[in-house]
Parts: structure tokens; sequence; C-alpha cells
């Protein structure tokens, strides 16, 4: 069973930092692509960063490059998203993602997401 669960999230001065967690298993974590999305009030999910398998890639959605920092450990099944300079507007629950093939099948997994709030 594919089980994706945050953590680290929670209340965070403007300016201030955060590190969010996600920890994986019931799949090959180090051949699976793994990405975050945030998910604001009253907005679509949207895209934040993804980090190739072998981490030797990484994308950032626009916003976000050169304050957030998308990390994997593949020997603790870990993916991990260093976040800086945040402001209200990062206020958004934060989901993890898994994108793998298991077999013939694409398959794409997401955790439960751990909340955000950025606010004096």
């Amino acid at each position: 069973q594919v089980q994706l669960v945050e953590s680290g999230g929670g209340l965070v001065q403007p300016g201030g930092s955060l590190r969010l967690l996600c920890a994986a298993s019931g799949f090959t974590f180090s051949s699976a692509a793994m990405s975050w999305y945030r998910q604001a009030p009253g907005k679509e999910r949207e895209f934040v960063a993804l980090i190739s398998s072998g981490a030797g890639f990484t994308n950032y959605g626009n916003s976000m490059k050169g304050r957030f920092i998308i990390l994997r450990d593949n020997a603790n099944n870990t993916v991990y998203l260093k976040m800086n300079s945040l402001n209200p507007e990062n206020t958004a629950v934060y989901y993890c993602k898994a994108n793998f093939v298991r077999g013939t099948s694409r398959q794409a997994h997401w955790g439960q997401g751990t909340q955000v709030t950025v606010s004096s």
C-alpha cells in the first residue's frame, strides 16, 4: 500500500522559513519522481516543485524559484521542501505526490497534505 505522509507545516511569520517532509512507503522510492503541490483556499492545486528519481533534475513553479529547494533522501525514502522568505501568499495546504511505473501502469499517488500558514 502506497503511503505518503507529510509533516513540518505550521504557522510562520512573513520572512520566515519552514522545511516540509514527506515520508514514503509501499513503492520503490528511488524509482519515483517526487513533487510538491499546494492548494490555497478557493484556488486550484498549484505545482510547487519536482525532483527526478535520481535527483539529477529539479523544477520549480515560477513564484518559488530562488526561494524553495526540493531535496530527496533515497536511503530514507524521504523528500523535503525547504521554503525560505515566506509570505502570506504561500499560505496553503502542501501536498506530496509520487509518480512511478509499476508493471505496465503509470501511477500517481498523493499524500493528505500539511497546512502552512504565513501570518504575523
